[in-house]
């Protein structure tokens, strides 16, 4: 079983494997239904439903469906990191052009095949959590804190600030594309990886 991220939208962290395991069969249910009825449809009983657990288990971990999407959010960037970090294990070359296709090829991935990450995917779609807590300093953060070891860089404010540039332009083309045709339009995709590539080779090289 996977490890469950200790969201900050949760009223109570599980302690035991049971409740672990109750809390990712309800993330679960939450990203189905999403991609099933959508957001505004959603509810905490459907999900408790899908999920086979009480109602009152549900509200154990959250208060309503904008907390349970964010935690759900915050479980994709979790999974995401895991997947970027796997795929650069078994690279056999390096530096940031490898780093880059990692990271936008993983997040195709999950963009394509992950329930219910079309409209939450890091919580950049649905207005969950701090109004401060932008979900793309998030993945920025996380970047910076992953890959600046892999590149040889210091963690400092100019590669935070390289990364969240890359993030903002491969977010708004990535969702561009996924606007145009189902699977993402392949054009635009290979647009927007050229531009990251002419980006982060004049910040980076």
């Amino acid at each position: 079983m996977k490890p469950v991220p200790h969201a900050t939208s949760l009223r109570r962290a599980p302690v035991q494997r049971r409740s672990a395991e109750r809390l990712t069969r309800i993330l679960d249910a939450c990203a189905d239904l999403l991609d099933e009825v959508g957001y505004d449809d959603l509810s905490t009983r459907a999900v408790a439903l899908r999920a086979g657990v009480p109602i009152g288990s549900v509200y154990r971990f959250f208060g309503n469906k904008r907390q349970m999407a964010d935690a759900l959010a915050q479980r994709n960037l979790e999974r995401f990191t895991e997947r970027v970090t796997e795929r650069l294990k078994k690279s056999t070359e390096g530096g940031w052009r490898t780093a880059m296709d990692a990271v936008l090829d993983e997040y195709l991935a999950m963009k394509r095949t992950a329930p219910g990450f079309s409209l939450v995917d890091f919580g950049n779609q649905i207005p969950v959590g701090s109004r401060h807590a932008e979900p793309n300093h998030r993945v920025a953060d996380r970047l910076t804190d992953l890959l600046s070891g892999y590149l040889e860089r210091e963690p400092d404010d100019d590669l935070r600030r390289t990364f969240l540039i890359a993030v903002e332009t491969a977010d708004t083309l990535v969702h561009l594309a996924f606007r145009v045709a189902p699977d993402g339009d392949e054009k635009i995709i290979e647009e927007a990886r050229e531009m990251l590539r002419a980006y982060l080779a004049r910040v980076l090289d």
